[in-house]
C-alpha cells in the first residue's frame, strides 16, 4: 500500500484511530514499556495520524519528529498538536528510505507497523542507526505473519532480529504485547 495515495487515507485514518487498535495495544502501554527519558528527542517513523507522536510529545521536553510521506497525515498531526497546545512536534514529510535528519541527532526511533512495507530493510536500518545517538534505541512494532496464505507483506520476529543484528544493533528486549504483535527494543551500542 502506497501511503501517498490519498484515496486510501480515509480508511487508513479510521483504522489508525480505531478503538480496536487502542484496545489491542495503546500508545500509552508502549510508552510505559520503553526506556524513554524526559530529555529525549524522538523520531516517529511512519507517524500516520500521530498515534504515538502526540502522547510521546506530552511526556518529553525534547522534540518529536513525526515523519510520514503523506502530507495529509502530517496535517492531521499538526492540527492535533495545536489543539493539545504541543509545541515540540516537528512534522517531517520525507521518504521512507531517506531520512532527512542529521546523524547522531535522535535518542529514540519508534517504527510501528511500517518496516514490513520497506522492500530492502538493511539500507534504511543503517540510516536509522546513523541518525541515532550512541546508546539510542529503535523500537520496532510489527505483526507476526499468520501463515503462507497471508497476502499482506509481513516480516517474522526472527527475520527482524536477524536484520537488526546484521546492522550492528543490540537487541535489549522483546515483548509480545498483543496477539500476533511483537515488539523489539534494539540499541545502538557503538
Amino acid at each position: 500500500m502506497h501511503r501517498s495515495h490519498c484515496k486510501n487515507s480515509n480508511g487508513k485514518v479510521s483504522y489508525l484511530e480505531s478503538p480496536e487498535r487502542r484496545k489491542e495495544f495503546s500508545s500509552e502501554q508502549l510508552l510505559n514499556m520503553i526506556p524513554l527519558k524526559e530529555t529525549d528527542s524522538i523520531l516517529d517513523f511512519g507517524a500516520g495520524t500521530g498515534y504515538f507522536s502526540i502522547p510521546a510529545a506530552k511526556r518529553i521536553l525534547g522534540n518529536v519528529y513525526a515523519l510520514d510521506i503523506d502530507a495529509a497525515m502530517l496535517e492531521i498531526i499538526n492540527e492535533k498538536a495545536i489543539k493539545e497546545q504541543l509545541t515540540n512536534i516537528v512534522p517531517v514529510q520525507g521518504s521512507m528510505v531517506a531520512l532527512p535528519l542529521p546523524d547522531a541527532s535522535i535518542d529514540m526511533i519508534i517504527a510501528s507497523l511500517v518496516l514490513h512495507e520497506i522492500q530492502t530493510l538493511a539500507p534504511l536500518l543503517q540510516q536509522m542507526k546513523n541518525v541515532l545517538k550512541k546508546g539510542g534505541y529503535l523500537i520496532c512494532l510489527e505483526l507476526e505473519p499468520k501463515g503462507s496464505s497471508e497476502k499482506a507483506p509481513r516480516i517474522t520476529m526472527e527475520e527482524m532480529e536477524h536484520e537488526m543484528k546484521d546492522i550492528g544493533f543490540q537487541i535489549t528486549e522483546k515483548f509480545f504485547p498483543a496477539e500476533s504483535l511483537y515488539m523489539l527494543v534494539v540499541q545502538k551500542v557503538d
